[in-house]
This record gives structure tokens, C-alpha cells and sequence, in this order.
């Protein structure tokens, strides 16, 4: 008995943590996570959350599908955080929905989360977490996808996206809205111009017309409102 007194005391004594680095984190703070994963009468111990963080998915804590806790040394650990993979989010009685790069409706919230842009122009009647939005044409969502990869490669956040059809797209940067037609071969073209363009139009308002690709060095109109 004594030993194991001993031991336990040992393992909750070597193991306390002191220093915790945090990776993969995007919709939530370093100290959030610390919150989430560090809570219980346990949660200060390094080995116990090795164990209880291994293989095992997280509920309870929209936009997250796995932590994982290493342990760097007895009183250090690393939590990396898998987030789930959202391209866009649709409003729906008043809820933000947002869906995955098949449409699937992943989380739902109160709360917009910056960085992920509302994607309008969709037709549905309803909305069901765990189920793909139901538009006529789903084809949309391969378009939606390869779009937000333009964006991220060319590091452009857009505050909206909107799709005429599932091939003629709008996209909107705050008061600037970029018209980019249906030339789907040359919307990579046209989005490796956009933050030059941007730059420039930095504090205005009004529509910049690229429907039409100009291969002769990207000139284009802008409209003010």
C-alpha cells in the first residue's frame, strides 16, 4: 500500500504541468484551449492527458474534430488541435451554418467566425447539422472549393462569395466587390492579380470588373458606387 502511495504520489508530482505550447489552433485562443483540454481534478497532469487525448475525437467544441496532447517532458506538453475543414457557411434562421468541401452542414453558431466567408446564391429550404445542404445543383460545392483554395493560395480573405449560377462568382472584400464572370480556366489568372488590385483600391467602394480575362497586363474597370 505504502508503495503505491508512493508511486502515485511520484507520478502526480513528476508529471504536474508547467509549460504548455499550443499548434493548429485558428477559431480559438491559446488560453481557450488550455481551458478546454486542462479541465477536470486531473488537468494539470501531463501523463493523464496524454491518455485520455489519444485517438479520441472531441465533442462538445464546434470547429474542432481532434486534440492531440504530447508530452515534450514531464512538465511540458504540446496540444495540437485538428480543426474541421470548413469552406464557407450559409445563414439560416439566424444562424450561421457552416458546411465542409462536400456541403455537409459541420457546425452551427451564433457567432461568425472571421475568416471563413458566407457563401450566397444557394437555394434550399432547410438546413440539417450532419447532412449536405440541399441545392439543386451540387456541383456548386466543387466551385466553392476551388475558390476558397485560390483565396488561401493568394492569401485573399473574402468577407462573401456569390454564385449566379455555380460557374459565373462574385466576390466581395468589404466595400470592393470583384465580379469574376464564369471563365473558369482563368479564375486562377485572375485571383494572382487580386491583391495588387486590392491594394490599390484600399478605402473604396464600388465593383471591379474581371468577368473578362485581359491578357494584355490586367487592365480592368472599376466602378464606384
Amino acid at each position: 500500500m505504502v508503495g503505491l502511495l508512493t508511486a502515485g504520489y511520484f507520478v502526480l508530482d513528476t508529471y504536474t504541468i508547467q509549460t504548455v505550447y499550443v499548434e493548429g489552433n485558428v477559431h480559438y485562443t491559446e488560453e481557450e484551449i488550455k481551458n478546454f483540454v486542462m479541465d477536470g481534478a486531473l488537468g494539470n497532469n501531463s501523463l493523464y492527458l496524454s491518455l485520455k487525448y489519444r485517438n479520441t475525437g472531441v465533442e462538445n467544441i464546434p470547429f474542432v474534430d481532434v486534440m492531440d496532447v504530447s508530452i515534450l517532458s514531464p512538465d511540458t506538453i504540446k496540444i495540437t488541435v485538428y480543426e474541421k475543414a470548413l469552406v464557407g457557411y450559409v445563414t439560416y434562421l439566424d444562424t450561421y451554418m457552416y458546411f465542409d468541401k462536400d456541403g455537409y452542414v459541420v457546425e452551427s453558431s451564433g457567432v461568425k467566425t472571421m475568416g471563413i466567408p458566407q457563401i450566397t446564391g444557394l437555394t434550399f429550404n432547410h438546413v440539417v447539422l450532419g447532412e449536405p445542404l440541399p441545392v439543386e445543383d451540387t456541383t456548386v460545392f466543387n466551385s466553392i472549393l476551388d475558390i476558397t483554395k485560390l483565396l488561401n493560395k493568394y492569401e485573399l480573405t473574402a468577407d462573401k462569395i456569390y454564385f449566379h449560377t455555380a460557374d459565373n462568382i462574385t466576390i466581395y472584400f468589404g466595400e470592393v466587390k470583384v465580379a469574376l464572370g464564369n471563365e473558369a480556366a482563368r479564375m486562377e489568372d485572375k485571383l494572382m492579380l487580386l491583391p495588387g488590385f486590392l491594394a490599390e483600391l484600399a478605402g473604396k467602394s464600388g465593383t471591379l470588373q474581371m468577368e473578362y480575362y485581359d491578357e494584355g497586363g490586367g487592365k480592368y474597370t472599376f466602378k464606384p458606387d
